[in-house]
Protein backbone atom coordinates (compact mmCIF):
# COMPACT_ATOMS: atom_id res chain seq x y z
CA UNK A 1 0.00 0.00 0.00
CA UNK A 2 0.96 3.58 -0.73
CA UNK A 3 -0.02 6.26 0.73
CA UNK A 4 -0.04 10.29 0.45
CA UNK A 5 1.52 10.45 4.00
CA UNK A 6 4.17 7.70 6.05
CA UNK A 7 2.41 6.86 9.55
CA UNK A 8 4.55 8.06 12.39
CA UNK A 9 4.27 5.95 15.90
CA UNK A 10 2.04 8.62 17.40
CA UNK A 11 0.05 9.56 14.18
CA UNK A 12 -3.43 7.27 15.39
CA UNK A 13 -5.92 6.96 12.43
CA UNK A 14 -9.76 6.96 12.36
CA UNK A 15 -9.96 5.16 9.03
CA UNK A 16 -13.29 5.32 6.21
CA UNK A 17 -12.47 2.58 3.52
CA UNK A 18 -14.23 2.74 0.25
CA UNK A 19 -14.32 4.10 -3.35
CA UNK A 20 -15.53 7.17 -2.56
CA UNK A 21 -16.31 7.76 -6.50
CA UNK A 22 -18.11 11.15 -6.47
CA UNK A 23 -17.98 12.47 -3.01
CA UNK A 24 -21.79 12.35 -3.23
CA UNK A 25 -24.03 13.53 -0.27
CA UNK A 26 -23.55 9.95 1.44
CA UNK A 27 -19.69 10.15 1.29
CA UNK A 28 -19.96 13.60 2.90
CA UNK A 29 -22.12 12.26 6.09
CA UNK A 30 -19.25 9.63 6.35
CA UNK A 31 -16.84 12.21 5.82
CA UNK A 32 -18.58 14.32 8.78
CA UNK A 33 -18.90 11.49 11.22
CA UNK A 34 -15.02 10.55 10.36
CA UNK A 35 -13.78 14.26 10.99
CA UNK A 36 -16.51 14.89 14.23
CA UNK A 37 -14.94 11.65 16.06
CA UNK A 38 -11.01 11.94 14.81
CA UNK A 39 -11.11 14.83 16.69
CA UNK A 40 -12.96 13.63 19.74
CA UNK A 41 -10.52 10.82 20.01
CA UNK A 42 -7.28 12.95 19.45
CA UNK A 43 -6.69 10.67 16.09
CA UNK A 44 -5.51 12.11 12.24
CA UNK A 45 -8.98 11.31 9.91
CA UNK A 46 -8.17 9.05 7.05
CA UNK A 47 -9.39 7.90 3.84
CA UNK A 48 -8.39 4.79 2.26
CA UNK A 49 -9.11 4.72 -1.84
CA UNK A 50 -8.04 2.27 -4.04
CA UNK A 51 -6.21 2.83 -7.44
CA UNK A 52 -7.64 1.32 -10.04
CA UNK A 53 -11.03 0.73 -8.38
CA UNK A 54 -11.47 -3.07 -8.45
CA UNK A 55 -13.82 -3.25 -11.01
CA UNK A 56 -11.38 -1.43 -12.82
CA UNK A 57 -9.02 -4.25 -12.44
CA UNK A 58 -11.32 -7.44 -12.80
CA UNK A 59 -13.26 -5.74 -15.90
CA UNK A 60 -12.24 -2.37 -17.53
CA UNK A 61 -14.03 -2.51 -20.29
CA UNK A 62 -17.57 -2.85 -18.31
CA UNK A 63 -16.55 -1.46 -15.02
CA UNK A 64 -18.53 1.54 -14.28
CA UNK A 65 -17.94 5.50 -15.27
CA UNK A 66 -15.70 7.27 -13.28
CA UNK A 67 -17.35 10.19 -11.61
CA UNK A 68 -13.83 11.61 -10.31
CA UNK A 69 -10.55 10.62 -11.19
CA UNK A 70 -7.86 10.69 -8.48
CA UNK A 71 -6.72 13.90 -8.75
CA UNK A 72 -10.76 15.50 -8.57
CA UNK A 73 -11.54 12.68 -5.79
CA UNK A 74 -8.05 13.90 -3.86
CA UNK A 75 -9.34 17.59 -4.00
CA UNK A 76 -12.81 17.19 -2.45
CA UNK A 77 -11.93 14.56 0.38
CA UNK A 78 -9.26 17.41 1.08
CA UNK A 79 -11.88 20.17 1.15
CA UNK A 80 -14.18 18.32 3.25
CA UNK A 81 -11.28 18.50 5.87
CA UNK A 82 -10.00 14.56 5.34
CA UNK A 83 -6.15 15.22 6.63
CA UNK A 84 -4.31 11.64 5.24
CA UNK A 85 -5.44 10.00 2.35
CA UNK A 86 -4.28 6.62 1.71
CA UNK A 87 -3.91 4.85 -1.77
CA UNK A 88 -4.19 1.58 -1.76
CA UNK A 89 -2.88 -0.31 -5.08
CA UNK A 90 -5.10 -2.49 -6.24
CA UNK A 91 -3.70 -5.73 -8.20
CA UNK A 92 -3.26 -9.25 -8.15
CA UNK A 93 -1.47 -9.04 -4.88
CA UNK A 94 -4.24 -7.11 -3.03
CA UNK A 95 -6.65 -9.17 -3.98
CA UNK A 96 -5.46 -12.10 -3.12
CA UNK A 97 -4.53 -10.81 0.47
CA UNK A 98 -6.22 -12.45 3.20
CA UNK A 99 -8.76 -10.82 5.57
CA UNK A 100 -6.30 -11.27 8.33
CA UNK A 101 -3.10 -10.06 6.55
CA UNK A 102 -4.96 -6.90 5.50
CA UNK A 103 -5.92 -5.79 9.02
CA UNK A 104 -1.95 -6.56 10.10
CA UNK A 105 -1.94 -3.59 7.09
CA UNK A 106 -4.30 -1.58 8.65
CA UNK A 107 -2.69 -1.82 12.21
CA UNK A 108 1.18 -1.50 10.73
CA UNK A 109 -0.52 2.31 9.29
CA UNK A 110 -1.23 2.76 13.34
CA UNK A 111 -5.51 2.73 12.58
CA UNK A 112 -6.73 3.17 15.66
CA UNK A 113 -10.88 2.97 14.88
CA UNK A 114 -12.24 2.34 11.18
CA UNK A 115 -15.83 4.05 10.43
CA UNK A 116 -17.57 1.29 7.95
CA UNK A 117 -21.42 0.81 6.37
CA UNK A 118 -23.49 -2.36 7.16
CA UNK A 119 -21.93 -4.47 4.00
CA UNK A 120 -18.52 -3.57 4.38
CA UNK A 121 -16.88 -7.05 2.99
CA UNK A 122 -12.71 -6.83 2.55
CA UNK A 123 -9.93 -9.84 2.09
CA UNK A 124 -10.12 -12.77 -0.15
CA UNK A 125 -13.54 -13.33 -0.99
CA UNK A 126 -14.65 -10.93 1.26
CA UNK A 127 -14.25 -12.56 4.23
CA UNK A 128 -13.78 -9.72 6.40
CA UNK A 129 -15.98 -7.49 8.13
CA UNK A 130 -16.59 -5.35 10.83
CA UNK A 131 -16.67 -8.48 13.78
CA UNK A 132 -13.67 -9.24 12.47
CA UNK A 133 -12.46 -6.09 12.86
CA UNK A 134 -13.46 -6.48 16.02
CA UNK A 135 -11.64 -8.74 16.66
CA UNK A 136 -8.36 -8.34 15.99
CA UNK A 137 -8.35 -4.75 18.35
CA UNK A 138 -10.05 -1.62 16.17
CA UNK A 139 -12.68 0.24 17.26
CA UNK A 140 -15.42 -0.30 14.69
CA UNK A 141 -17.97 2.28 14.46
CA UNK A 142 -21.39 1.14 11.92
CA UNK A 143 -22.50 3.86 9.59
CA UNK A 144 -26.44 4.31 8.85
CA UNK A 145 -27.36 4.58 4.89
CA UNK A 146 -27.89 7.94 3.85
CA UNK A 147 -30.99 8.42 2.14
CA UNK A 148 -32.23 11.34 0.19
CA UNK A 149 -35.84 10.71 0.11
CA UNK A 150 -37.30 9.19 3.20
CA UNK A 151 -40.38 8.12 2.38
CA UNK A 152 -38.78 5.65 -0.70
CA UNK A 153 -35.41 4.95 1.71
CA UNK A 154 -33.69 5.18 -1.72
CA UNK A 155 -30.01 5.78 -0.67
CA UNK A 156 -27.62 8.02 -1.91
CA UNK A 157 -24.75 6.43 -4.23
CA UNK A 158 -22.28 6.29 -6.91
CA UNK A 159 -24.84 4.79 -8.89
CA UNK A 160 -27.82 6.76 -9.03
CA UNK A 161 -25.69 9.77 -9.70
CA UNK A 162 -23.96 7.62 -13.01
CA UNK A 163 -27.61 7.10 -14.29
CA UNK A 164 -28.78 10.79 -14.08
CA UNK A 165 -25.83 12.01 -15.91
CA UNK A 166 -26.35 9.58 -19.03
CA UNK A 167 -30.09 10.53 -18.93
CA UNK A 168 -28.84 14.25 -18.94
CA UNK A 169 -30.87 15.00 -15.57
CA UNK A 170 -27.61 17.42 -14.27
CA UNK A 171 -30.22 18.52 -11.55
CA UNK A 172 -30.74 15.43 -9.62
CA UNK A 173 -27.44 14.84 -9.79
CA UNK A 174 -26.52 17.77 -8.52
CA UNK A 175 -29.35 17.14 -5.72
CA UNK A 176 -27.32 13.63 -4.97
CA UNK A 177 -23.89 15.30 -5.14
CA UNK A 178 -24.51 18.56 -3.24
CA UNK A 179 -23.13 20.60 -5.91
CA UNK A 180 -23.18 20.54 -10.04
CA UNK A 181 -21.28 17.80 -12.07
CA UNK A 182 -17.99 19.15 -12.75
CA UNK A 183 -14.54 17.69 -14.24
CA UNK A 184 -11.34 19.19 -14.20
CA UNK A 185 -8.34 18.95 -16.31
CA UNK A 186 -5.60 20.34 -17.99
CA UNK A 187 -5.89 21.18 -21.53
CA UNK A 188 -3.95 19.42 -24.20
CA UNK A 189 -3.11 19.55 -27.98
CA UNK A 190 -5.73 17.45 -29.94
CA UNK A 191 -6.06 16.77 -33.80
CA UNK A 192 -6.95 20.63 -34.11
CA UNK A 193 -9.88 19.82 -36.59
CA UNK A 194 -11.94 21.86 -34.86
CA UNK A 195 -10.03 24.88 -36.23
CA UNK A 196 -10.59 23.65 -39.90
CA UNK A 197 -14.39 24.15 -38.57
CA UNK A 198 -13.84 27.37 -37.46
CA UNK A 199 -14.90 26.62 -33.87
CA UNK A 200 -11.37 25.76 -31.85
CA UNK A 201 -11.45 24.10 -28.60
CA UNK A 202 -9.82 23.29 -25.61
CA UNK A 203 -9.17 19.57 -25.43
CA UNK A 204 -9.59 18.75 -21.65
CA UNK A 205 -7.61 15.50 -20.11
CA UNK A 206 -10.39 13.47 -18.83
CA UNK A 207 -7.67 10.92 -16.95
CA UNK A 208 -10.41 8.13 -16.83
CA UNK A 209 -11.19 5.18 -18.93
CA UNK A 210 -14.49 7.00 -19.88
CA UNK A 211 -16.68 9.65 -18.79
CA UNK A 212 -20.17 9.27 -16.79
CA UNK A 213 -21.94 11.59 -19.34
CA UNK A 214 -22.26 11.92 -23.14
CA UNK A 215 -23.38 14.60 -25.41
CA UNK A 216 -23.72 18.39 -25.93
CA UNK A 217 -23.88 20.62 -22.87
CA UNK A 218 -23.36 24.16 -21.70
CA UNK A 219 -20.96 24.58 -19.28
CA UNK A 220 -19.35 27.51 -16.45
CA UNK A 221 -15.32 26.85 -16.83
CA UNK A 222 -12.87 28.83 -14.60
CA UNK A 223 -9.02 27.87 -14.29
CA UNK A 224 -8.20 25.97 -10.57
CA UNK A 225 -5.21 28.92 -9.91
CA UNK A 226 -7.42 31.15 -9.69
CA UNK A 227 -6.17 33.04 -13.06
CA UNK A 228 -9.77 34.83 -14.50
CA UNK A 229 -9.74 33.72 -18.42
CA UNK A 230 -10.40 37.02 -19.33
CA UNK A 231 -6.69 37.71 -18.58
CA UNK A 232 -5.63 35.14 -21.05
CA UNK A 233 -7.97 36.59 -23.83
CA UNK A 234 -6.05 37.96 -27.54
CA UNK A 235 -6.96 40.92 -29.69
CA UNK A 236 -10.23 41.82 -27.37
CA UNK A 237 -12.06 38.30 -27.90
CA UNK A 238 -12.50 38.02 -24.04
CA UNK A 239 -15.18 35.51 -24.83
CA UNK A 240 -18.85 35.51 -22.83
CA UNK A 241 -19.11 35.91 -18.96
CA UNK A 242 -19.93 32.28 -17.30
CA UNK A 243 -22.15 32.34 -13.89
CA UNK A 244 -19.15 31.74 -11.36
CA UNK A 245 -16.52 34.78 -10.81
CA UNK A 246 -14.44 34.66 -13.19
CA UNK A 247 -15.24 32.36 -15.34
CA UNK A 248 -16.68 32.01 -19.05
CA UNK A 249 -19.39 30.36 -20.97
CA UNK A 250 -19.05 27.31 -23.02
CA UNK A 251 -20.60 24.66 -25.52
CA UNK A 252 -18.98 21.25 -23.89
CA UNK A 253 -19.03 18.16 -26.38
CA UNK A 254 -18.51 14.79 -24.46
CA UNK A 255 -17.96 11.73 -26.20
CA UNK A 256 -15.91 10.20 -29.18
CA UNK A 257 -16.51 12.01 -32.03
CA UNK A 258 -18.23 8.87 -34.84
CA UNK A 259 -18.65 12.07 -37.34
CA UNK A 260 -14.65 12.10 -37.61
CA UNK A 261 -14.46 8.77 -36.89
CA UNK A 262 -13.19 9.31 -32.90
CA UNK A 263 -12.31 6.35 -30.95
CA UNK A 264 -11.24 7.72 -27.69
CA UNK A 265 -13.38 9.72 -25.25
CA UNK A 266 -13.42 13.58 -25.42
CA UNK A 267 -13.94 16.65 -23.61
CA UNK A 268 -13.81 19.60 -25.69
CA UNK A 269 -15.03 23.21 -25.34
CA UNK A 270 -15.80 25.90 -27.63
CA UNK A 271 -15.96 29.45 -25.86
CA UNK A 272 -17.70 31.90 -28.35
CA UNK A 273 -16.27 34.90 -28.48
CA UNK A 274 -13.15 34.07 -27.11
CA UNK A 275 -9.31 33.62 -28.05
CA UNK A 276 -6.51 32.69 -26.08
CA UNK A 277 -3.57 29.96 -25.39
CA UNK A 278 -5.36 27.64 -22.93
CA UNK A 279 -2.76 24.86 -23.17
CA UNK A 280 -1.22 23.64 -19.97
CA UNK A 281 -4.07 25.25 -17.95
CA UNK A 282 -5.79 23.33 -15.46
CA UNK A 283 -9.53 23.89 -16.29
CA UNK A 284 -12.21 22.87 -14.03
CA UNK A 285 -15.21 22.40 -16.33
CA UNK A 286 -19.04 22.94 -14.10
CA UNK A 287 -21.77 21.26 -16.25
CA UNK A 288 -25.21 23.07 -16.16
CA UNK A 289 -27.43 22.24 -19.27
CA UNK A 290 -28.04 19.20 -20.90
CA UNK A 291 -28.98 20.48 -25.02
CA UNK A 292 -28.75 16.78 -26.57
CA UNK A 293 -26.55 13.51 -27.11
CA UNK A 294 -23.90 13.20 -29.81
CA UNK A 295 -24.54 12.99 -33.14
CA UNK A 296 -23.13 11.54 -36.34
CA UNK A 297 -23.54 13.87 -39.17
CA UNK A 298 -23.14 13.20 -42.91
CA UNK A 299 -19.66 15.51 -42.82
CA UNK A 300 -17.85 18.10 -42.25
CA UNK A 301 -19.86 20.36 -43.33
CA UNK A 302 -23.11 19.27 -41.46
CA UNK A 303 -21.01 18.88 -38.37
CA UNK A 304 -20.24 22.71 -38.43
CA UNK A 305 -23.49 23.75 -39.35
CA UNK A 306 -24.79 21.42 -36.24
CA UNK A 307 -22.48 22.85 -33.95
CA UNK A 308 -23.06 26.06 -35.20
CA UNK A 309 -26.76 25.96 -34.03
CA UNK A 310 -25.68 24.35 -31.08
CA UNK A 311 -23.93 27.36 -30.10
CA UNK A 312 -26.90 29.44 -30.56
CA UNK A 313 -29.03 27.16 -28.75
CA UNK A 314 -26.77 27.13 -25.71
CA UNK A 315 -25.88 30.96 -26.15
CA UNK A 316 -30.16 31.21 -25.79
CA UNK A 317 -30.34 29.39 -22.74
CA UNK A 318 -27.63 30.84 -20.86
CA UNK A 319 -29.64 34.34 -21.62
CA UNK A 320 -32.72 33.19 -20.02
CA UNK A 321 -30.52 31.90 -17.13
CA UNK A 322 -29.55 35.37 -16.57
CA UNK A 323 -32.61 37.32 -17.24
CA UNK A 324 -34.30 34.80 -14.69
CA UNK A 325 -31.59 35.73 -12.30
CA UNK A 326 -32.61 39.49 -12.54
CA UNK A 327 -34.88 41.16 -9.64
CA UNK A 328 -38.19 41.83 -11.23
CA UNK A 329 -40.07 44.92 -10.44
Amino acid sequence: MAHAESATDTDGLLLAIGNFDGVHLGHQAILRALIEQSRTQNLISAVMVFEPQPREWFDPANAPARLTNFAEKSALLTACGVERIIVARFDEALRCLSAQAFANQLAKLNVKGLLIGDDFRFGQDRTGDGEFLRAQGFAVTHLDTVCDDPATLERVSSTRVRAYLQQGDLTAAARLLGRDYTITGTVLHGDKIGRTLNFPTANIALARIRPPLHGIYGVDVWTTDGTPLTDLAQDGQAGVAGFAPNSLFGAASVGTRPTVQGETWRLEVFFPQFKGDLYGRNLSVRFLHFLHGERNYNGLDALKAGIKQDVVDLLAWRETQIASMQPKH
